[in-house]
């Protein structure tokens, strides 16, 4: 789900403006020929292209010009160009294009930004100060890296609290070691590169960089969720360098294996579970779950949600919160897939076991734009106003953390890692 945030200078006669725009490229090679130009009728009401354009330009709204619209579908194009996951040898430029086109434009120009995937929220929201972040992409490595690869963000504080926070604690383990970044998506990638100056390596730039800085012992930990799509792709991207190195061993996902089936659960599971309960337990302001229970306050953890195998893991996470004894915990995912993690079914759940308050909370490393959009957005099908249209709860609230931020959850992690490497084999 893209959140498109139009402000009120927009009206809804704008489609308007959009015909006129097409109307003056028509007739912008007769500009000198007034005769021939009042000559063609519109196809609308047998108006002159002039009667026409000067209706349209009766609706725009005052100030808003053709030259407006055509500068924010200029900044919209530069930014759906960037909006890819393959880098090329023209992202740098098209990154720094696009910021410049931004920035060349009045605030009323901001506002008309809209493409396929631009919006005026792209370079025009604080999501923090990305100063605080290290992008990890320092050469001077040695001989032994830990590449920490996530699938990234643009929400600035989220990626400070959930990923470095990850990443400060794999370094602070093992100070022998020296701890580098990867992001599995370009999309992000790019987005912080254009609007912050942040530049993030890709898996294949980290592994590059690796190799060009002589490291023989490469160890890599994944901050995914689960064995998924992500995942996969990250193994292909090792596996086709493995033998430049001496050795290199790739650390287990946060949930560990996948087992299965939805009764498969294990002791990754169980912690994630206890680690996230406490944290929202504690965040809503409870003594314990069960403090929470006689309050009839349910705790609903979102996932992603995905249609690859390892989207048992999700139901699996129910198991774990169950057979912990955790009733009023309940598990669902922004893609609804497994079908019982879907919004209506979970509200369904919620409602049938007669609790009457719910706290949203992400059930993802990084509180990012699932978090701050689909579980909390103001668009009418983001969970907590989905909840709330139900009419069936007293109040529901979200809380905008990460897993990566819980200590309990970086701890996990370091164990992964200091795991992997005392394992035999390359």
């Amino acid at each position: 789900m893209k959140k498109k945030f139009m402000v009120t200078l927009l009206i809804s006669t704008m489609i308007c403006s959009l015909a006129l725009t097409g109307c003056s490229k028509e007739t912008s090679g007769t500009a000198g020929n007034a005769e021939q130009e009042e000559s063609r009728k519109s196809s609308e009401g047998g108006k002159t292209d002039s009667e026409q354009k000067e209706g349209n330009k009766e609706n725009l709204k005052a100030g808003e010009t053709d030259s407006d619209k055509a500068a924010a579908d200029e900044a919209a194009a530069l930014i759906d160009a960037i909006y890819v996951q393959k880098r090329t040898e023209n992202t740098d430029a098209q990154c720094t294009a696009a910021k410049e086109k931004w920035d060349s434009l009045t605030d009323e120009q901001k506002a008309l930004v809209e493409g396929e995937y631009a919006d005026p929220d792209y370079f025009g929201r604080d999501t923090g100060d990305a100063s605080k972040d290290d992008p990890r992409n320092q050469d001077e490595i040695g001989e032994n890296e830990i590449l920490a690869v996530s699938f990234g963000t643009s929400f600035n504080d989220s990626r400070v609290a959930d990923i470095k926070g990850i990443e400060d604690a794999l370094q602070e383990a093992n100070p022998d070691w020296s701890v580098r970044r990867a992001f599995t998506s370009q999309i992000i990638i790019n987005h912080v590169q254009a609007r912050d100056g942040e530049v993030i390596d890709n898996v294949e730039q980290a592994l590059e960089r690796a190799l060009a800085n002589g490291v023989k012992n490469l160890v890599v930990q994944p901050t995914h969720l689960m064995h998924g799509a992500e995942y996969d792709e990250l193994m292909e991207a090792v596996e086709s360098c493995r033998d430049k190195f001496e050795t290199v061993k790739v650390a287990e996902p946060l949930l560990g294996e996948i087992g299965q089936d939805a009764s498969a659960i294990n002791a990754d599971k169980e912690a994630v579970a206890k680690a996230l309960t406490e944290a929202a337990v504690q965040d809503a302001g409870y003594d314990n779950l069960d403090g929470a229970k006689a309050d009839g306050a349910a705790f609903v953890f979102l996932g992603h949600g995905t249609s690859h195998t390892a989207k048992v893991s999700y139901s699996q996470m129910q198991s774990q919160v169950e057979a912990l004894g955790y009733e009023n915990v309940f598990i669902g995912t922004v893609e609804g897939e497994p079908e019982e993690t879907a919004c209506e079914a979970v509200i369904d759940a919620v409602k049938q076991a007669g609790y009457k308050k719910v706290i949203l909370r992400p059930l993802m490393v990084v509180a990012g734009d699932h978090a701050n959009n689909d579980m909390a957005g103001e668009d009418e099908d983001s969970w907590i106003n989905m909840f709330k249209a139900s009419g069936s709860f007293d109040s529901v609230d979200a809380q905008i953390t990460g897993l990566g931020s819980i200590e309990n959850i970086q701890k996990l992690y370091v164990e992964h890692t200091a795991s992997v490497m005392k394992s035999e084999g390359n």
